[in-house]
Protein backbone atom coordinates (compact mmCIF):
# COMPACT_ATOMS: atom_id res chain seq x y z
CA UNK A 1 0.00 0.00 0.00
CA UNK A 2 1.42 3.37 -1.03
CA UNK A 3 2.12 5.80 1.79
CA UNK A 4 1.80 9.51 1.22
CA UNK A 5 4.89 11.57 1.94
CA UNK A 6 4.75 13.98 4.87
CA UNK A 7 6.48 17.31 4.50
CA UNK A 8 8.72 18.80 7.18
CA UNK A 9 6.21 21.63 7.62
CA UNK A 10 3.37 19.16 8.22
CA UNK A 11 5.46 17.21 10.75
CA UNK A 12 6.41 20.40 12.59
CA UNK A 13 2.76 21.47 12.68
CA UNK A 14 1.72 18.30 14.52
CA UNK A 15 4.81 17.87 16.71
CA UNK A 16 3.99 17.38 20.37
CA UNK A 17 5.74 19.86 22.64
CA UNK A 18 3.97 19.26 25.96
CA UNK A 19 3.00 16.00 27.63
CA UNK A 20 0.66 16.63 30.58
CA UNK A 21 0.75 13.57 32.84
CA UNK A 22 -2.08 12.92 35.28
CA UNK A 23 -1.63 10.06 37.78
CA UNK A 24 -5.07 8.74 38.63
CA UNK A 25 -6.65 6.21 40.94
CA UNK A 26 -10.48 6.13 41.04
CA UNK A 27 -10.80 9.71 39.83
CA UNK A 28 -14.00 9.47 37.76
CA UNK A 29 -15.56 12.31 39.77
CA UNK A 30 -12.68 14.82 39.74
CA UNK A 31 -11.07 14.03 36.37
CA UNK A 32 -13.74 15.69 34.15
CA UNK A 33 -13.36 18.91 36.13
CA UNK A 34 -9.60 18.93 35.59
CA UNK A 35 -9.88 18.03 31.90
CA UNK A 36 -12.31 20.89 31.28
CA UNK A 37 -9.67 23.34 32.53
CA UNK A 38 -6.96 21.56 30.53
CA UNK A 39 -9.08 21.93 27.40
CA UNK A 40 -9.33 25.69 27.96
CA UNK A 41 -5.58 25.94 28.50
CA UNK A 42 -4.87 23.95 25.33
CA UNK A 43 -7.15 26.28 23.37
CA UNK A 44 -5.22 29.29 24.65
CA UNK A 45 -1.77 27.86 23.94
CA UNK A 46 -0.04 29.94 21.31
CA UNK A 47 1.71 26.90 19.87
CA UNK A 48 -1.62 25.24 19.03
CA UNK A 49 -3.71 22.77 21.02
CA UNK A 50 -2.37 19.79 19.03
CA UNK A 51 1.10 20.48 20.46
CA UNK A 52 -0.19 19.26 23.84
CA UNK A 53 -0.96 15.63 24.63
CA UNK A 54 -2.81 14.50 27.76
CA UNK A 55 -1.76 11.23 29.39
CA UNK A 56 -3.78 9.69 32.21
CA UNK A 57 -1.68 7.15 34.10
CA UNK A 58 -4.35 4.82 35.46
CA UNK A 59 -2.94 3.32 38.64
CA UNK A 60 -5.27 0.35 39.03
CA UNK A 61 -8.60 2.18 39.15
CA UNK A 62 -11.71 0.12 39.85
CA UNK A 63 -14.14 2.81 38.69
CA UNK A 64 -14.67 4.52 35.31
CA UNK A 65 -11.51 6.64 35.38
CA UNK A 66 -10.04 5.08 32.22
CA UNK A 67 -13.33 5.38 30.32
CA UNK A 68 -13.74 9.02 31.32
CA UNK A 69 -10.19 9.76 30.15
CA UNK A 70 -10.61 8.01 26.80
CA UNK A 71 -13.92 9.73 26.07
CA UNK A 72 -12.17 13.05 26.68
CA UNK A 73 -9.50 12.18 24.11
CA UNK A 74 -6.69 11.40 26.57
CA UNK A 75 -4.13 8.68 26.16
CA UNK A 76 -4.56 6.13 28.94
CA UNK A 77 -1.54 4.25 30.28
CA UNK A 78 -2.16 1.38 32.70
CA UNK A 79 0.31 1.29 35.59
CA UNK A 80 -0.04 -1.78 37.80
CA UNK A 81 2.46 -0.88 40.54
CA UNK A 82 0.19 0.83 43.07
CA UNK A 83 2.56 3.65 43.96
CA UNK A 84 2.01 7.29 43.03
CA UNK A 85 5.62 7.65 41.86
CA UNK A 86 5.17 4.64 39.57
CA UNK A 87 2.08 6.22 38.02
CA UNK A 88 3.99 9.44 37.32
CA UNK A 89 6.89 7.50 35.80
CA UNK A 90 4.58 5.29 33.76
CA UNK A 91 2.97 8.34 32.19
CA UNK A 92 6.36 9.90 31.51
CA UNK A 93 7.63 6.77 29.76
CA UNK A 94 4.72 6.99 27.33
CA UNK A 95 5.16 10.73 26.73
CA UNK A 96 6.10 12.06 23.30
CA UNK A 97 6.61 15.70 24.22
CA UNK A 98 9.94 17.36 24.89
CA UNK A 99 8.44 19.07 27.95
CA UNK A 100 6.84 17.04 30.75
CA UNK A 101 4.19 18.43 33.08
CA UNK A 102 2.67 16.62 36.06
CA UNK A 103 -0.58 17.54 37.80
CA UNK A 104 -2.87 15.77 40.28
CA UNK A 105 -6.25 14.62 39.00
CA UNK A 106 -8.23 16.63 41.55
CA UNK A 107 -6.66 19.96 40.56
CA UNK A 108 -7.85 22.64 38.13
CA UNK A 109 -5.24 24.35 35.98
CA UNK A 110 -5.01 28.00 34.92
CA UNK A 111 -5.99 28.91 31.32
CA UNK A 112 -2.53 30.37 30.62
CA UNK A 113 -0.59 27.40 32.04
CA UNK A 114 1.16 26.21 28.89
CA UNK A 115 2.04 29.70 27.68
CA UNK A 116 3.54 30.52 31.09
CA UNK A 117 5.60 27.31 31.17
CA UNK A 118 6.77 27.90 27.63
CA UNK A 119 8.01 31.34 28.62
CA UNK A 120 9.76 29.98 31.72
CA UNK A 121 11.66 27.38 29.69
CA UNK A 122 12.36 29.65 26.71
CA UNK A 123 16.06 29.82 27.56
CA UNK A 124 18.50 27.62 29.43
CA UNK A 125 18.31 29.42 32.76
CA UNK A 126 15.54 27.23 34.26
CA UNK A 127 15.89 23.51 34.92
CA UNK A 128 12.37 22.90 36.23
CA UNK A 129 9.54 24.63 38.02
CA UNK A 130 6.01 24.62 39.36
CA UNK A 131 3.01 26.89 39.04
CA UNK A 132 2.03 26.94 42.70
CA UNK A 133 -1.58 26.71 43.79
CA UNK A 134 -4.43 28.09 45.83
CA UNK A 135 -6.95 26.07 47.80
CA UNK A 136 -10.52 25.82 46.53
CA UNK A 137 -11.95 26.77 49.91
CA UNK A 138 -10.67 28.30 53.13
CA UNK A 139 -11.21 27.88 56.85
CA UNK A 140 -9.23 28.54 60.01
CA UNK A 141 -7.90 24.99 60.18
CA UNK A 142 -6.97 24.91 56.50
CA UNK A 143 -5.37 28.35 56.73
CA UNK A 144 -3.21 27.41 59.71
CA UNK A 145 -2.17 24.18 57.98
CA UNK A 146 -1.19 26.17 54.90
CA UNK A 147 0.85 28.59 57.01
CA UNK A 148 2.64 25.71 58.76
CA UNK A 149 3.95 24.43 55.44
CA UNK A 150 4.92 27.80 53.95
CA UNK A 151 8.32 28.03 55.73
CA UNK A 152 9.31 24.67 54.23
CA UNK A 153 8.34 25.93 50.78
CA UNK A 154 10.35 29.13 51.29
CA UNK A 155 13.40 27.37 52.74
CA UNK A 156 13.51 24.62 50.12
CA UNK A 157 12.48 26.96 47.32
CA UNK A 158 9.91 24.48 45.99
CA UNK A 159 6.25 24.63 45.11
CA UNK A 160 3.27 22.54 44.03
CA UNK A 161 0.67 22.76 41.26
CA UNK A 162 1.74 21.86 37.72
CA UNK A 163 5.34 20.60 37.96
CA UNK A 164 7.31 20.91 34.72
CA UNK A 165 10.71 20.06 33.26
CA UNK A 166 12.39 18.98 30.07
CA UNK A 167 12.10 15.27 29.35
CA UNK A 168 15.87 14.87 28.96
CA UNK A 169 16.40 16.33 32.46
CA UNK A 170 13.68 14.10 33.91
CA UNK A 171 15.58 11.13 32.49
CA UNK A 172 18.88 12.43 33.84
CA UNK A 173 17.65 12.39 37.46
CA UNK A 174 15.86 9.07 36.99
CA UNK A 175 12.32 10.33 37.41
CA UNK A 176 10.34 9.81 40.61
CA UNK A 177 11.59 7.48 43.34
CA UNK A 178 9.24 4.50 43.35
CA UNK A 179 10.52 3.37 46.75
CA UNK A 180 8.70 6.32 48.29
CA UNK A 181 5.00 5.98 49.07
CA UNK A 182 4.64 9.71 49.65
CA UNK A 183 6.70 12.91 49.27
CA UNK A 184 8.09 11.50 46.02
CA UNK A 185 7.27 14.84 44.43
CA UNK A 186 9.43 16.70 46.97
CA UNK A 187 12.41 14.41 46.32
CA UNK A 188 11.98 14.77 42.56
CA UNK A 189 12.08 18.57 42.75
CA UNK A 190 15.11 18.45 45.05
CA UNK A 191 16.84 16.19 42.53
CA UNK A 192 15.98 18.62 39.73
CA UNK A 193 17.28 21.57 41.76
CA UNK A 194 20.53 19.72 42.41
CA UNK A 195 20.90 19.03 38.69
CA UNK A 196 20.20 22.69 37.96
CA UNK A 197 22.80 23.92 40.46
CA UNK A 198 25.45 21.79 38.79
CA UNK A 199 24.73 23.64 35.54
CA UNK A 200 23.98 27.11 36.87
CA UNK A 201 20.21 26.77 36.40
CA UNK A 202 17.42 27.67 38.80
CA UNK A 203 14.02 26.35 39.86
CA UNK A 204 11.22 28.65 38.66
CA UNK A 205 7.95 29.35 40.45
CA UNK A 206 5.42 30.43 37.80
CA UNK A 207 2.89 31.87 40.22
CA UNK A 208 0.99 33.78 37.53
CA UNK A 209 -0.70 30.49 36.60
CA UNK A 210 -1.56 28.85 39.90
CA UNK A 211 -3.73 25.77 39.95
CA UNK A 212 -6.80 25.41 42.15
CA UNK A 213 -5.96 22.70 44.67
CA UNK A 214 -8.62 20.33 45.92
CA UNK A 215 -9.51 20.32 49.61
CA UNK A 216 -11.10 16.87 49.48
CA UNK A 217 -8.80 15.52 52.21
CA UNK A 218 -10.00 18.30 54.50
CA UNK A 219 -13.58 17.68 53.43
CA UNK A 220 -13.29 14.01 54.40
CA UNK A 221 -11.02 14.07 57.47
CA UNK A 222 -11.76 17.52 58.85
CA UNK A 223 -10.09 20.90 58.50
CA UNK A 224 -7.68 20.24 61.40
CA UNK A 225 -6.55 16.73 60.47
CA UNK A 226 -3.27 17.74 58.81
CA UNK A 227 -2.08 19.59 61.91
CA UNK A 228 -2.88 16.57 64.06
CA UNK A 229 -0.96 14.30 61.68
CA UNK A 230 1.94 16.75 61.56
CA UNK A 231 2.41 16.58 65.34
CA UNK A 232 1.87 12.81 65.42
CA UNK A 233 4.44 12.12 62.70
CA UNK A 234 7.58 12.44 64.90
CA UNK A 235 6.12 10.02 67.47
CA UNK A 236 5.16 7.49 64.79
CA UNK A 237 8.59 7.78 63.18
CA UNK A 238 10.41 7.14 66.46
CA UNK A 239 8.14 4.75 68.34
CA UNK A 240 5.46 3.32 66.07
CA UNK A 241 6.60 2.74 62.51
CA UNK A 242 3.69 0.36 62.00
CA UNK A 243 1.21 3.12 62.83
CA UNK A 244 2.93 5.43 60.36
CA UNK A 245 2.84 2.81 57.61
CA UNK A 246 -0.84 2.12 58.24
CA UNK A 247 -1.66 5.83 58.17
CA UNK A 248 0.24 6.39 54.90
CA UNK A 249 -1.48 3.41 53.29
CA UNK A 250 -4.95 4.51 54.38
CA UNK A 251 -4.45 8.22 53.67
CA UNK A 252 -2.85 8.02 50.22
CA UNK A 253 -3.74 4.60 48.87
CA UNK A 254 -7.07 3.44 50.27
CA UNK A 255 -8.81 6.80 50.39
CA UNK A 256 -11.05 6.13 47.37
Amino acid sequence: MRQEATTDDESAATAIRFSLIIPAYNEQFYLPRLLATVNRARSKYRGGREAIEIIVADNGSTDLTADVARRAGCRVVAVKNRVIAAARNGGARAAQGELLCFVDADSQIHPDTFNAIDAALANGEVVAGATGGRLERRSLGIGLTWLMFQPMIWILGLDTGVVFCRRKDYETVGGYNEQRFFAEDVQFLMDMKKLGRSRGQRFERVTSSRVVLSTRKFDKYGDWHSLKALFSYPYWQLFSKCSLDNWVKAYWYEDR
